[in-house]
């Protein structure tokens, strides 16, 4: 058998304990060191939250791309839509005169039509109020007539109005039935 090595750094006979006291005084290789643990614990956290962050900036980013986008972009259909309705009303205006006035009535039916199944396709509706309550919300009152009908109803309509969804585009203008003058019992006019 020959003799341990004098000069080797590797002892056979050395306990973790011994590797322990013979460790340099500034080595942190030791795991059970509780301020290298919660050292590392806090990098750890740190960096997740820092990547949180950053994820959670880029998705408020594209987020704001994307409104961005559904903006300018928001009526591209409606537009194809009433691209066709121009179409037709060119060719209306640039027909012959040999062209009968049934033809340029019926190819204005279809322009018509063209353009409610646009407005239909892009929820805009028509509003109609004749024989309806009056409604300030909705329609716009331009004078109160004597009528036979209950007072605050719609008698006339002058211009429709119309909606988007649950907005109002344009009123509809109307003339509302008064009631009758108090003093005149039994006028009407």
């Amino acid at each position: 058998m020959t003799a341990p090595d004098p000069d080797s750094d590797a002892s056979f006979d050395e306990t973790p304990a011994d590797s322990e006291r013979n460790a340099p005084p500034g080595d942190a290789t030791s795991t059970d060191d509780p301020l290298q643990k919660a050292r590392a614990e806090a990098e750890a956290m740190k960096d997740s939250w820092l990547r949180a962050r950053a994820e959670i900036e880029n998705v408020r980013r594209q987020g704001q791309a994307d409104v961005a986008k559904a903006h300018k972009y928001a009526v591209e259909k409606f537009a194809e839509d009433l691209v066709a309705v121009k179409d037709a009303l060119e060719q209306t205006v640039s027909a012959d005169a040999a062209v009968s006035i049934d033809t340029l009535k019926a190819g204005a039916e279809l322009t018509l039509k063209s353009l409610n199944a646009a407005f239909a396709r892009a929820q805009i509706r028509e509003i109609d109020p004749t024989g309806q309550k009056f409604d300030p919300h909705q329609h716009q009152a331009m004078q109160a007539v004597d009528s036979s009908q209950p007072p605050g109803t719609v008698v006339t309509v002058f211009q429709k109005g119309y909606m988007i969804n649950d907005r109002v585009l344009r009123p509809a203008l109307v003339t509302v039935a008064k009631a009758p003058d108090a003093g005149h019992p039994g006028q009407a006019g």
